[in-house]
């Protein structure tokens, strides 16, 4: 079998799919600075409403029995959980205090920060219960809350974003997300009445404190350390002393515990299965844009995208603009394929829309601070590398399947079986066929029992005219109607 059987974009449609990827890069891709990347400007929710001072006392005004909330902050920080914090907050606005059970080594900078702004904006007291530790995200969302109690032995800090290396192992973010997540520690602890120099010199070894942390060093404050400069506010060895130290007789604890939508949710935005969601989706699209009909894999393909969109719609990263702009496309596919095929335009614009619609989708701050921060070309990045996945796929799939009965749908056989992938002009020119489909341009005729891509001259010709071959263009024959042959 050939590689030049598979179907391929022509010159013209490669140039325009080029020139329009080329324009969304340079929209999603390219801003003007507004100037230093440490203007922390912008995207602030306002400080605690529980913070009436510099400092933030602990005992709590509450009568015996007073309902308290335990959110578990464990595993990975990343999307779903950030639903789920959220969830619990805006559910339980009478509660005395949310007590976050914080144990986690990071996650997601996008989920810390929605984390973060909801823990701000909460109505009941916050409390961080660190046991034993709150290293990178855990450290951000800590600081959020009102109160940060802390276990013997327990560890803050160390949150300087990082990324994973093309060999897999870790590595720090540039300068500009670095810049932006120094603001981010430094606000949210001046926020709740802390340094805001120390919350900075846990993102940035660049910054040196006098007798605290020197150059070239990150800072991780343990217990004593936290007490001592005022990140904590407590010592505790359980939660039962956490209430001691609140003031709290007899709470009525509630644990909140993640529903089936947010598991869910939480399991389709982790990176490896919202990747392959999205390899699969591409693959789906890619079969029916260049067959020009819609199967069994271009179902599973939509499927895999609604799987995605709704797993990130759960989680707050996709709104009515991303799921306008991915019906769009899809819309603008649906015409190249059954209205219009062979133009190239709507279904390559149609692509366009999916993609940025997808990379969007990925997004978990603000636009204007993803630009600054890399944010956007990470996941712009990431999804076309799942198109470049999907197209590896395509290429496979066909190999395999071509002596199939499934793959003759995608790929034209040889002469021996019915077919022909790349017809000799010399032979057909001439003959006589019928149009199997609408030529649109683009369509399939069959010439003496032998189906054949084709392409029309100059018009449109209905399914089942007569058709005269006059030459070839490609792997495609080129026709007119008989009459005017």
């Amino acid at each position: 079998m050939r590689w030049a059987q598979y179907p391929r974009l022509s010159f013209r449609g490669f140039l325009i799919a080029s020139v329009l990827l080329c324009t969304v890069q340079v929209a999603l891709g390219q801003k003007p600075d507004k100037g230093d990347d440490d203007d922390d400007s912008g995207y602030r929710p306002a400080p605690s409403a529980n913070v009436d001072g510099d400092v933030q006392s602990l005992p709590i005004d509450a009568p015996p029995g007073s309902q308290v909330v335990v959110v578990a902050i464990d595993r990975t920080v990343e999307l779903g959980l950030a639903a789920f914090v959220r969830r619990a907050i805006d559910d339980n606005p009478d509660a005395a205090a949310i007590v976050l059970d914080v144990n986690t080594l990071g996650g997601r900078v996008d989920a810390a920060i929605q984390i973060r702004d909801a823990l701000l904006e909460a109505k009941p007291r916050t409390v961080a219960f660190i046991h034993p530790r709150a290293i990178s995200a855990g450290a951000l969302i800590s600081l959020a809350c009102d109160n940060i109690i802390m276990t013997e032995g327990g560890t803050i800090g160390a949150a300087t974003p990082i990324q994973a290396a093309p060999g897999g192992q870790a590595e720090a973010v540039g300068e500009k997300m670095v810049s932006y997540m120094r603001a981010e520690m430094r606000t949210t602890a001046e926020a709740n009445g802390r340094r805001g120099d120390i919350a900075e010199a846990m993102v940035d070894a660049e910054v040196v404190i006098d007798g605290v942390v020197e150059a070239g060093k990150l800072l991780t404050l343990d217990t004593d350390q936290a007490l001592k400069m005022g990140m904590a506010d407590a010592k505790a060895a359980n939660l039962d002393e956490v209430w001691n130290i609140l003031t709290l007789e007899n709470p009525e604890m509630t644990d909140v515990e993640l529903n089936w939508g947010e598991e869910i949710a939480r399991w389709l935005t982790e990176p490896t299965v919202s990747g392959l969601l999205l390899s699969v989706g591409m693959l789906g699209l890619m079969v029916a844009f260049y067959t020009r009909t819609v199967g069994a894999f271009t179902l599973v393909g939509f499927i895999a995208l609604v799987l995605f969109f709704g797993g990130h719609a759960v989680v707050h990263l996709v709104g009515w603009e991303e799921a306008l702009l991915f019906l769009a496309g899809v819309v603008l596919v649906i015409v190249e394929i059954f209205f219009v095929p062979g133009l190239g335009v709507p279904g390559v614009l149609g692509l366009i829309f999916v993609i940025a619609a997808l990379v969007l989708a990925l997004i978990g701050i603000p636009i204007d601070v993803s630009f600054k921060t890399g944010v956007l070309a990470d996941a712009r990045t990431r999804v076309l590398l799942s198109l470049l996945g999907a197209f590896v796929l395509a290429l496979v799939f066909m190999r395999l399947l071509s002596k199939t009965a499934m793959g003759k749908n995608f790929v034209l056989e040889d002469a021996e079986t019915g077919f022909l992938s790349a017809p000799s002009a010399s032979d057909l020119v001439g003959q006589i066929g019928e149009a199997l489909t609408d030529l649109r341009p683009a369509g399939k005729i069959i010439i003496d029992g032998k189906r054949h891509e084709a392409t029309s001259e100059r018009e449109f010709i209905a399914r089942g005219s007569r058709v005269r071959v006059i030459g070839k263009e490609g792997p495609a024959l080129v026709v007119r109607p008989e009459e005017e042959a």
